[in-house]
């Protein structure tokens, strides 16, 4: 059965759920603007919030109108109360598993982050990191009930990791990069916390950040893409996150726009990755310039001062990720494609040619599709894997049912 968050949240409608989202998502925020904005007459909107400021979830501060931007001006300087989540009501704990480390975070109610804590890992074998995820979460619980801070119960822990993940039922059906099949970290972790667990893919947990807490929070339609050691997609269309049938979707690196002959770390021939990530462009180098222990530090560093089989290596990547970008975009057509991950260090190397390639496939109107560069850090997938406890606690989703 599934746990129950330590605290529950008072909502009892989806009208409920509607209006502490967009307080959540888009606060401060006046009552008549959640109204307008939700279809909800503000009667409703009063009697859903009620029960929230009550039990300390929200909260109202009159401010002059003024101070408010867009429609949540209704006079200059009339007093008005707009709504605002407490953001130490609730805490929560997002973790992004690597092959090497553990990144953790806590963060509050608005996926503020609080702590940071990273682990190194010996191994990727299933027991032995949910051990150790089990000892980071427990350790970032003791470091928030022994801080100065007034700090909320954790209702519940994230977990991001890369691959196929079932969300349902908190399992790990395939991920190459940790050597996992079919690991029900849900189950595995949730014995060891007692706490409710939410496994996702990472990009999708980044996805979901950027959906409540970043760029998506304005937009009718987002892509996130990953570079780094793998290459992946996060969709927000149609106002949600796509999970896909099967718990599958937006796999960008898996695309099968590379030469035929390289095999990909999933075991399949010519996807994107075999070219176009980290570990392909320091191995194409590696290769033609026949330097066998080059970094990828170094990698750059001869890209940068001009060698031609670097700048083939990453001609040859931009290529391809400007050709998938363009696939993408066709089929859902975002208005934004946010490009993130630690592969954004050697951006510039390829930026020109991923944006000729996208713009030599990309379909009619589709080629408006903006291309933004974002920079992220594992802390920032952490807590994405935090805001997806948050997204699954608000509206009352397995594992955090109400």
């Amino acid at each position: 059965m599934p746990l129950r968050p330590h605290r529950p949240l008072p909502l009892a409608t989806p009208a409920g759920v509607e209006v502490l989202t967009r307080i959540l998502t888009q606060g401060p925020i006046p009552r008549v603007e959640i109204a307008r904005r939700t279809g909800l007459s503000q009667a409703a909107v009063t009697k859903a919030v009620a029960p929230l400021i009550e039990a300390g979830f929200v909260t109202d501060q009159a401010v002059p109108s003024a101070e408010l931007d867009g429609g949540g001006q209704i006079g200059i300087g009339r007093p008005v109360s707009p709504l605002t989540v407490v953001p130490h009501s609730v805490s929560v704990i997002g973790v992004k598993v690597t092959p090497t480390a553990l990144i953790g975070v806590t963060t509050d109610f608005t996926a503020g982050i609080r702590n940071v804590c990273h682990r190194p890992l010996e191994s990727t074998d299933p027991k032995s990191v949910i051990e150790r995820l089990a000892e980071l979460a427990k350790e970032l619980i003791g470091a928030l009930k022994s801080g100065a801070e007034t700090v909320g119960p954790v209702v519940g822990v994230g977990v991001a990791v890369s691959g196929d993940v079932d969300e349902r039922h908190g399992v790990v059906r395939d991920s190459p990069f940790m050597g996992w099949r079919d690991v029900p970290v849900a189950e595995l972790l949730g014995r060891r916390l007692k706490l409710p667990i939410v496994v996702t893919n990472d990009v999708r947990a980044l996805t979901v950040a950027e959906h409540w807490f970043g760029v998506g929070v304005d937009a009718d339609s987002f892509a996130v893409v990953t570079i780094g050691s793998g290459i992946g997609c996060g969709l927000y269309i149609n106002g949600e996150v796509v999970s896909g049938a099967y718990g599958v979707s937006g796999e960008l690196g898996h695309l099968p726009l590379a030469p035929g002959d390289l095999v990909c770390t999933c075991g399949r021939r010519g996807c994107v990755e075999t070219v176009a990530s980290s570990d392909a462009i320091l191995n194409r180098i590696r290769e033609t310039t026949k330097q066998p222990t080059l970094d990828l530090a170094g990698a750059i560093k001869l890209a940068h001062e001009g060698d031609e089989h670097a700048r083939e290596a990453f001609d040859r990547a931009g290529e391809v990720i400007g050709s998938a970008l363009a696939a993408m975009v066709n089929l859902v057509g975002p208005e934004l494609v946010v490009i993130a991950g630690e592969g954004v260090a050697e951006y510039d190397l390829y930026e020109d040619r991923m944006r000729q390639a996208f713009g030599e496939h990309a379909f009619g109107a589709a080629g408006d599709c903006r291309l933004m560069l974002r920079s992220h850090t594992f802390d920032d997938w952490a807590r994405g894997a935090a805001a997806t406890v948050i997204r699954a606690y608000v509206r009352g989703e397995p594992p955090l049912q109400r």
